[in-house]
């Protein structure tokens, strides 16, 4: 049987957090109790909260105004003084997703979502070079201090 909709997960936990036995549950839903019990379960038996974005990252009103200043032709020390952030914050988010002239708010804020996925290969399983590098350290007596310390 294919996943829940929304709709359906939003049913599921209503009526869970009711009180609800989970087969009442599953003949309400024309499903199985045990596919109910593992959505359950997998969830940590708590309804899934929508992930929060710190304040510390750009929020997609926050791209738009950079994009809009960017179309108005004006600076990045402008454009961040409009929105209370830094230069090389807007600076940095114009150059990593396409340049003043590329530069799109919606293509920029699911980059960024997409950027900031977890989890994540690690530095050292990506780069063999590097892993080589860093055991012949370790082998060496290196500490991971002395190591981290070295420009590769």
């Amino acid at each position: 049987m294919p996943k829940f909709t929304e709709e359906e997960r939003k049913v599921l936990w209503d009526m869970f957090e009711a009180g609800v036995p989970m087969k009442r549950i599953g003949r309400h839903m024309g499903r199985h109790h045990s596919s109910i019990r593992m959505h359950i379960v997998y969830a940590g038996g708590k309804r899934p909260q929508p992930p929060a974005c710190s304040e510390l990252r750009l929020s997609l009103s926050e791209r738009e105004e950079i994009s809009r200043g960017l179309a108005a032709g004006l600076s990045f020390r402008a454009i961040a003084q409009g929105l209370g952030r830094a230069p090389s914050t807007v600076s940095r988010e114009v150059n990593v997703n396409g340049g003043r002239r590329a530069y799109r708010a919606l293509q920029a804020n699911k980059a960024a979502h997409r950027r900031a996925k977890r989890p994540k290969v690690a530095k050292i399983a990506a780069c063999p070079r590097l892993r080589a590098k860093v055991e012949a350290k370790l082998a060496d007596k290196w500490s991971p201090e002395e190591i981290s310390g070295v420009a590769c």
